[in-house]
């Protein structure tokens, strides 16, 4: 068998395995094994090209060998270096940041494609500026994200006038740019096509920065999925460039999987698929009704809430990001584990888009050893509520904020919620009475059967373990 038979052989092995990761990590029992499948795929792939590059490369493959080792080190320390200091709070961010370079890789390797291959066929010189296109989008698009995920940049939305008129130019410009570059290139004139690669990719980039810019920061969640199938077909586009099947492959998982996992959140959150494409939802300011709401709140205490869980039957625990970055997920389970040890009913309700990413509380309270059974869905929770004593709301708020479902003017109007409010008795766990990451008031908080508990989620938990 030749080399370059095995190494195709090896990419068809690669591919399967990355289907099977893909559906080991639909379900949290299988998510490991997933993640394991994937990473030995990928570990086939590095080593398939590997071999490929020392077999056809035109220098000395000691050289070639050296260089391929030398970028192999570098990413490796950075990336353990990084991984070692992120925590999972702040995950969302760093996937948001790998998409970037995930885009930035495609434009470089767009330029370096044509510059190695100037009078190149049609198609290729398409996919070659397909290719740039949906990199520098990618590219800029998830630096955004970043910054406003780790509250480098405000999370409100940039309202600048008639945003999808400039969006629309943008878009119009890049096709006018890849007609010059055709035309330009089948003439022979490749510094007049550089030159409209070059203009496309600064349109490009803008055209990134302003669709996300335009999000809000409630939002999100649902942008870092879209960007997560963008840098799929970046990477397709890449490997329709190289002449790599396996990077076709790979980036068309990617692309489709994060297109309907977009999908998805959107119906979760009450947006149009179209609109999120287009960079427009969730732009769209409230009425003041919706930005000010008043009501007296009610405070309670550890002891209390103690003596509230006591006498239930039924209680719901309903995770947000505050949770996460309290650290609260381990005296959360421990609290779980006493109050079933008393005969007590605890489930969890998990919103879609709970936190910054979605399954990031599951990820959370598998990390704690919460038992899956009773980590439920939003929609296989909401109909418990009327029937359940005690709801513990930790760290969350958009996601349960009835303004959802009874203020036509707010932000997040038609947003799908969780009806904690139909409880018995709800308990809120906040640091304060600030409003949420979407940046509007929840009138949960001033509901006669709601008390808030304030102070850090972590710390609190615990001091109702203790009353326990």
């Amino acid at each position: 068998m030749t080399v370059l038979s095995a190494v195709q052989a090896t990419y068809v092995v690669a591919g399967v395995l990355f289907i099977l990761s893909l559906a080991g990590l639909s379900q949290q029992e299988s998510a490991r094994r997933g993640n394991v499948l994937g990473m030995i795929g990928m570990a086939l792939a590095l080593v398939a090209t590997i071999a490929l590059a020392l077999e056809t490369s035109a220098r000395p493959w000691q050289v070639t060998a050296g260089l391929i080792l030398a970028v192999l080190v570098v990413g490796a320390a950075v990336g353990t270096w990084r991984v070692r200091r992120v925590e999972m709070t702040q995950m969302p961010e760093l996937i948001a940041l790998l998409h970037s370079f995930v885009g930035l890789a495609a434009v470089l390797v767009g330029f370096g494609s044509y510059l190695s291959e100037p009078q190149s066929d049609t198609v290729h010189l398409v996919e070659v500026f397909l290719g740039v296109l949906i990199g520098a989008v990618t590219f800029t698009g998830s630096i955004v994200a970043n910054l406003k995920l780790s509250a480098r940049i405000r999370s409100a939305p940039l309202m600048l006038p008639g945003r999808h008129w400039l969006n629309l130019l943008m878009v119009v410009t890049s096709a006018g740019l890849l007609a010059w570059f055709l035309i330009a290139s089948g003439a022979g004139a490749d510094g007049a096509a550089l030159t409209a690669l070059v203009l496309m990719t600064v349109v490009a980039l803008a055209l990134g920065w302003h669709l996300v810019a335009s999000i809000g920061g409630g939002d999100m969640p649902v942008v870092v999925s879209m960007l997560n199938s963008y840098s799929g077909w970046a990477a397709a586009a890449a490997g329709f460039m190289l002449g790599n099947d396996l990077l076709i492959i790979t980036g068309a998982l990617v692309g489709s999987s994060g297109a309907i996992l977009s999908y998805i959140m959107c119906r979760a959150m009450n947006r149009s698929f179209v609109s999120v494409i287009l960079g427009g939802f969730g732009a769209e300011p409230g009425s003041p009704a919706a930005a000010g709401v008043e009501g007296e709140h009610r405070e309670t205490y550890a002891a209390d809430v103690a003596q509230q869980l006591t006498n239930a039957t039924s209680v719901v625990i309903v995770p947000g990001y505050g949770m996460a970055v309290a650290k609260a997920q381990y005296p959360v389970a421990d609290l779980t584990d006493k109050l079933r040890d008393r005969g007590v009913n605890v489930r969890f309700g998990v919103h879609p888009v709970a936190g910054r990413l979605p399954g990031h509380m599951n990820v959370l309270l598998a990390e704690a050893k919460v038992p899956y059974d009773v980590v439920l869905s939003m929609e296989e929770i909401n109909s418990d509520f009327t029937t359940t004593d005690v709801v513990l709301v930790i760290g969350a708020n958009d996601t349960v904020n009835p303004a959802a479902q009874e203020d036509p003017g707010s932000p997040i109007a038609g947003m799908p919620v969780l009806e904690v409010w139909q409880a018995r008795d709800v308990v809120v766990f906040k640091r304060s009475m600030a409003t949420g990451y979407a940046g509007v008031q929840n009138p949960l908080f001033f509901r006669e059967n709601t008390a808030m508990i304030f102070g850090d989620a972590k710390e609190q938990v615990e001091r109702i373990i203790q009353a326990l």
